[in-house]
């Protein structure tokens, strides 16, 4: 079931952080009215989404764990500007304004969820999308590439993991788990947006002035105000999202077998990390990398888990020539 209309029935409490005016599409997936799941109303969901631009070259960024789309600012603000793209972004199950099925979840889930959006919205051509998952998104997006391998022309893979390799591999750094962990339990801001930015940023980075704010703020401050103002408008992460999301990251694994499968399968694949993660170990990045000999491999430098936010000049300037390397290798037959 497709659906091509571009009026989609949105509450009107569900509220956006991104422009209006870059905005052609938004609403509310019905998934499991679409990808039937039985009777049982805990299973039934939807997925909020925006599609941002109209141009020819088809994004679609998937957020990592507990996060909505709204972090992805930097990125539609970017790409939702030009002519030649259109960017999809959403809220996965359990977190933002979509639905909150019983869980635990996994990424293979999670993965069809987003193959029902892209059906839902018409994004089903071959070689029309361009795929950018990070962290847990990193993860559905080595799910989605299994299954729909041909419709991808690129695949960005940053700051994740395909898991398995050892017991608990999934697990974060201490660091980074107990900060995860508090960060679940507390609920005013004052208290969680200090946690989750030590979380996901080098402290040096967040102490240093913001190169682009003309009040000369450090990047402490103008991320302090930019968590703030995401979580006034989003209603709060339940408990079952929250840990059903931590379930699946944690049980997350593609095999070597299946990477190597994906990594010829697609145009163009690349893999960026930085080096100073607390949330998934670099060492991931690199075991991604064995297995799939064709991808591209980036590290950047002094940059924590939240890369698409620290290093957004650098991300966005290396994902339009990730785009435009996919596109040309397509073309060419790959």
């Amino acid at each position: 079931m497709t659906s091509t209309s571009t009026t989609d029935t949105v509450p009107e409490d569900l509220k956006t952080l991104f422009d209006p005016k870059t905005c052609t599409r938004k609403g509310l997936c019905p998934v499991t009215e679409i990808r039937k799941q039985g009777e049982d109303p805990l299973e039934s969901h939807s997925l909020y989404f925006e599609v941002h631009g109209s141009g020819p070259e088809k994004i679609v960024f998937i957020m990592g764990l507990n996060s909505t789309s709204f972090a992805w600012a930097p990125q539609v603000e970017y790409f939702g500007r030009q002519p030649e793209y259109s960017v999809l972004v959403f809220d996965n199950r359990g977190v933002g304004n979509s639905g909150v099925p019983r869980g635990p979840y996994s990424t293979s889930q999670m993965a069809e969820d987003a193959i029902v959006l892209l059906d839902y919205i018409g994004w089903t051509e071959k070689r029309s999308v361009h795929v950018v998952g990070i962290s847990l998104g990193g993860m559905i997006s080595q799910e989605l590439a299994t299954r729909i391998p041909e419709r991808i022309v690129s695949l960005t893979l940053a700051v994740t993991t395909p898991g398995g390799w050892r017991p608990f591999a999934n697990l974060p750094s201490w660091k980074g788990l107990s900060g995860l962990t508090r960060a679940t339990f507390i609920t005013d801001p004052a208290k969680k947006i200090p946690i989750v930015l030590e979380m996901v940023y080098p402290i040096k980075w967040l102490d240093e002035k913001d190169e682009d704010d003309p009040l000369g703020r450090t990047n402490r401050e103008v991320q302090t105000e930019l968590y703030a103002e995401r979580m006034l408008v989003t209603r709060p992460q339940t408990m079952t999202g929250a840990l059903s999301q931590m379930l699946a990251g944690i049980t997350h694994h593609v095999s070597p077998e299946r990477l190597a499968s994906i990594s010829k399968s697609i145009p163009k694949v690349i893999i960026v990390t930085g080096d100073e993660d607390n949330l998934v170990d670099t060492r991931h990045s690199d075991r991604l990398k064995e297995c799939m000999p064709e991808a591209e491999f980036v590290r950047f430098e002094h940059t924590g888990h939240g890369i698409h936010a620290q290093q957004r000049k650098k991300f966005n300037a290396l994902l339009e020539r990730v785009f435009k390397e996919g596109r040309e290798r397509a073309q060419s037959g790959f």
